[in-house]
């Protein structure tokens, strides 16, 4: 995510996007679920990880996490979580091969560029372990917008993020829906994808 308003916005809206998303996070099924599929002492990413409370709930679970974050307002909340490591990196600096049993990418690529979505994707893909768990959630529409608070979106189509995920070596093994209110206010329809390497 390299887009300066968006990050602007929360840099400025950390604590609110913190408390907004706390219970949510830390009651949420699907990250249960993908706690669950991990053995303890897995290598975990947290992608685009916020205020670190997805991040937070995989350490207190015995995993190692190591949690990213473009925005360095996030990265300093994520790191008072024990047991996470943070530091600011944005989705097209993560490298590596075989580096993580898991990576959480939860509602963090909707912020990328939809050009830039196949090389990021690949580049997961190469940093996941063979048959790593791999967990996707982004918004569900066409285009790129900005919501009422200046952040800017690349929405999606369920068969356009099942291509993207199959092009860049993902199998999908569920899909959930739903749709929540975000920090903007506004309901929004969204999709989740949990997938292997």
């Amino acid at each position: 995510m390299s887009d300066p308003e968006t990050l602007a916005v929360y840099a400025d809206q950390s604590a609110r996007y913190a408390a907004l998303t706390s219970d949510a996070l830390r009651n949420d099924p699907l990250l249960a679920a993908f706690i669950d599929a991990l053995p303890k002492g897995a290598d975990v990413l947290d992608l685009g990880c916020g205020p670190g409370i997805a991040a937070a709930a995989m350490a207190q679970a015995g995993l190692k996490v190591h949690a990213t974050d473009a925005v360095p307002e996030m990265i300093a909340l994520a790191a008072d979580h024990p047991g996470v490591h943070a530091e600011v990196k944005t989705f097209d600096q993560i490298t590596g091969t075989d580096a993580y049993d898991g990576i959480w990418a939860n509602f963090c690529l909707l912020h990328a560029d939809r050009a830039a979505l196949p090389t990021i994707l690949a580049a997961l893909h190469s940093a996941l372990r063979p048959d790593g768990q791999f967990h996707i959630g982004m918004k569900l529409g066409h285009g790129t917008k900005r919501d009422t608070i200046g952040r800017q979106y690349t929405y999606v189509s369920e068969p356009e993020l099942r291509g993207l995920l199959k092009d860049a070596g993902f199998t999908v093994t569920k899909t959930t829906t739903g749709c929540d209110k975000g920090l903007d206010g506004t309901y929004a329809d969204w999709i989740a994808l949990a997938a292997y390497g």
